[in-house]
């Protein structure tokens, strides 16, 4: 039975008082035992938490009896375990970092296409279909015939862009992403870019796979999620991967039974990039976590900001080993 409720959100509108909710929505989360991420800033909110359901409610009708809120909309799916292991409530300069001044979906955003209506769409010969997200989320799952920027960061789309106008000669763009937030911003960019017609999948790739039926759907493989369940598939069940410490790259029970996968260390994707004296400190790391877990001791809890930056150091090293 799944005990936990997952609610992923998000909403471009005006907060410049943002600031100011830190405080009264880290209390509303912890009074009920809600855990996850909220990220503020003068153009939104995003964020996805779990909890128990009657506290993800609780925390749900606290956004929207605010005014700049109330047509919230959010997602919803289900975890056995709870896939978070604390609530952090984070003051941003953008609730999706593309890093570029300017561009703002409050002012102009691509046209939002409806779950029912997105198959027809992208089988339109006239549409160049772009997968917004980053490599190591398309690599187990895509929209069929979906263009991969081959991005590390989302950063790195309007470079891409730029680089790429022949593949988007197309007369129609159409974009998705996670849960849509990315398109919003994407396609604002686009739309500033002086492209016309941009589409973009209203809810994202995880509100298709809760209403598109399987035998219906355009979509190949799973979706990506940022917590503990790795991946979704169609019914927004959760998949079977596993995630790998050393890069943070989706892995495989295959990928496991290589001599280059380590739990907690490296699997074979970043094996190679990784120098001996990382392999060494994570080895050490992993130690401690299973101690931690005999004890009854949530060790990672504590240490997710080195887990992060061990897993950009890793992808780093990787990048550079595949140029060479």
């Amino acid at each position: 039975m799944s005990n936990f409720l997952v609610a992923a959100l998000y909403k471009f509108v005006r907060l410049p008082d943002f600031a100011d909710l830190q405080g009264p929505l880290l209390a509303m989360c912890d009074a009920n035992g809600v855990k996850g991420t909220l990220l503020l800033a003068d153009e939104g909110i995003n964020g996805t938490v779990a909890g128990p359901e009657a506290g993800v409610r609780a925390l749900l009708a606290d956004l929207k009896s605010r005014p700049e809120f109330a047509d919230l909309v959010h997602k919803e799916s289900w975890a056995e375990t709870m896939p978070f292991l604390r609530m952090k409530v984070r003051l941003k300069k953008e609730i999706v970092t593309m890093g570029v001044p300017g561009t703002d979906p409050n002012n102009i955003v691509g046209t939002y296409v409806k779950p029912e209506d997105w198959n027809a769409l992208i089988s339109d010969p006239n549409v160049v279909l772009v997968d917004t997200r980053n490599d190591y989320e398309v690599s187990i799952g895509t929209f069929k015939g979906a263009v991969d920027p081959n991005t590390t960061t989302f950063r790195e789309f309007p470079k891409w862009v730029a680089e790429n106008k022949d593949t988007l000669k197309k007369p129609k763009i159409a974009m998705f992403c996670t849960g849509g937030i990315r398109c919003e911003k994407s396609t604002a960019y686009m739309k500033d870019q002086g492209y016309d017609e941009v589409y973009h999948l209203e809810g994202g790739i995880l509100k298709y796979l809760e209403e598109m039926r399987e035998e219906q759907s355009l979509w190949e493989g799973q979706c990506f999620v940022f917590d503990e369940r790795i991946s979704v598939g169609h019914g927004l069940k959760q998949g079977e991967y596993d995630q790998c410490y050393g890069c943070r790259w989706p892995i495989t029970e295959d990928d496991k039974t290589s001599p280059k996968y380590e739990k907690g260390v490296s699997c074979p994707r970043c094996y190679d990039g990784l120098s001996d004296a990382k392999k060494s400190q994570s080895k050490e790391r992993q130690k401690q976590i299973e101690l931690a877990e005999m004890r009854g001791d949530n060790h990672l809890a504590a240490d997710m900001p080195t887990v992060r930056k061990a897993a950009a150091e890793a992808r780093a090293a990787k990048r550079e080993a595949d140029k060479g």
